[in-house]
């Protein structure tokens, strides 16, 4: 039987001394100089960096990164097959490996995913006036690395549900709080608040006192814009799925996720790597779709991309009266041409028609990079390269007078909104909330910038979206709200506004 390698747990000790000044006055800390970026002791920086784990629980880790590293397409059935880890997931008293976290939210009821310690039967049991409702058993399984989503459906609109999960018969722990909460019903009048925002870099997923923020505010859904749980692990799957086993680990997204329905998309960093797109280098076809379906294994979507042997992870769907349509600016990227085509042709046409069938109030629409072209130049994003794409994207929403689209974006790290004007006189509102992980990056405000209408970095904040739709002009109000649950700067807008 193989030992843990304790080099990696005196570097740990080292970082949880530190944790005082880390967390308090810098949450652009990097990793110390001499640690490796995709090293263990990177690792355990990160999962340390804002709350420091507990010494048995680091250990833990450390074991699963010995097995996770060692294999470019470990899994986590390979985990659970390491007589050291089974050890260390006994002693932790560990039930499952992630979960439950929410998401795929309806009026009706939503979808619950769950990573088991073995393939097992999973259920959940939601308790209706008098009555217990029982879901599933959905299988894990070997084919699904362990995971099992299991839908509820049949509960009244707009209504909280506490609920159980039980693998192979057992009722296994979960937060109190956690509940389902059915969104509004899907039409074009009642109101609902949707959080979003990016760039966690996996330490923001640890961060107690801001998600339990987010979860106080009762959003009906939570939009991830990418680089959020993984972190510059090119086709390593095994670092890929070591990155998400971090991520369930943190108690203060065990609390989040068990309550808050979530939507994730990628951006470069949880693609392969920074600015990173498309098939590049000595990468291949096959290396993407192996990570994207690692991705579509870790979170609880309602679709992926075409559903087919295509992929993506570009999405549409319906909370209340808002449509959210979130688009994958990773995977179909290619030059054709001296041109770029951001979001590949065929997902670009899925785009045109997606905004032309909406119905809601308003559109919510997302992407990992920026819209706008103001911060670093466009760099890795729409201006640089692909503006007619973009165009062709604004030119459709002005001649259809398609209503109520508001941008979100992510990436600069850091929180920023800018207006974008049009030659038609319209302008387009921007709000990206990249501040998640508390970054900064690029400067966030400039004096050519006559558009802005907020900038920020080195502080936790996340965007929030309230729409009321009952009104004969539907509003919707844009919050940026730093971790402290300030407002950092706030903007109503109607619909008649939002009509080109």
């Amino acid at each position: 039987m193989r030992k843990i390698l304790l080099s990696s747990l005196v570097f740990t000790t080292a970082v949880l001394s530190l944790q005082g000044t880390v967390r308090s006055d810098s949450p652009n800390a990097q990793v110390p100089k001499g640690s490796s970026k995709t090293g263990l002791d990177s690792a355990l920086f990160n999962f340390n960096l804002i709350v420091p784990q507990p010494e048995s629980v680091n250990e833990m880790y450390s074991a699963a990164w010995e097995v996770m590293s060692s294999k470019q397409d470990a899994t986590f059935v390979d985990l659970m097959q390491d007589e050291v880890f089974q050890q260390h997931v006994e002693a932790n008293g560990l039930e499952v490996l992630g979960g439950p976290m929410l998401g795929s939210v309806t009026a009706d009821g939503a979808k619950v995913w769950l990573r088991t310690l073995k393939p097992s039967r999973v259920e959940v049991q939601v308790d209706v006036g008098d009555q217990t409702k029982v879901y599933g058993p959905v299988q894990s399984t070997v084919e699904s690395d362990l995971t099992a989503i299991v839908p509820v459906d049949g509960l009244q609109a707009g209504t909280r549900y506490p609920y159980r999960v039980l693998v192979d018969g057992q009722v296994i722990s979960i937060p109190k709080h956690a509940a389902i909460v059915t969104a509004p019903e899907d039409k074009s009048t009642g109101e609902v608040r949707i959080a979003f925002g990016s760039c966690l870099h996996r330490w923001g997923f640890g961060n107690q006192i801001h998600l339990d923020l987010i979860r106080s505010r009762n959003p009906s859904a939570m939009l991830l814009l990418g680089d959020i749980a993984v972190q510059d692990r090119e086709n390593h799957l095994g670092l890929h799925r070591a990155d998400y086993f971090m991520r369930d680990l943190y108690p203060a997204w065990q609390d989040f996720s068990a309550t808050v329905p979530t939507y994730a998309t990628w951006d470069d960093h949880d693609y392969f790597d920074n600015d990173k797109a498309g098939v590049y280098g000595a990468f291949t076809v096959a290396d993407k779709a192996a990570v994207c379906d690692v991705f579509q294994q870790a979170w609880n979507n309602p679709s992926y991309g075409f559903n087919d042997q295509r992929r993506g992870v570009f999405l549409r769907t319906r909370i209340g009266p808002a449509d959210v349509i979130m688009v994958d600016n990773r995977y179909f990227r290619e030059k054709k041409k001296g041109d770029g085509a951001f979001l590949g042709d065929e997902q670009m046409d899925w785009l045109e028609a997606q905004l032309l069938d909406c119905k809601g109030p308003f559109i919510i629409l997302s992407c990992g990079s920026m819209w706008s072209d103001y911060v670093s130049g466009g760099k890795d994003s729409w201006g640089k390269f692909d503006p007619k794409g973009r165009e062709r994207i604004f030119q459709l929403i002005e001649k259809h007078q398609i209503p109520g689209v508001i941008l979100i974006s992510g990436d600069r790290h850091g929180a920023r909104g800018f207006t974008i004007p049009r030659p038609s006189g319209y302008e387009f509102y921007e709000f990206e909330a990249a501040s998640l992980g508390g970054r900064c990056g690029p400067p966030t405000q400039h004096s050519s910038w006559k558009t802005q209408l907020y900038g920020i970095c080195d502080q936790y904040a996340f965007g929030e979206l309230s729409i009321d739709a009952n009104l004969a002009d539907p509003e919707i109000t844009f919050r940026l709200v730093e971790e402290s649950g300030d407002i950092i700067y706030q903007t109503t807008l109607t619909r008649s506004q939002l009509t080109p």
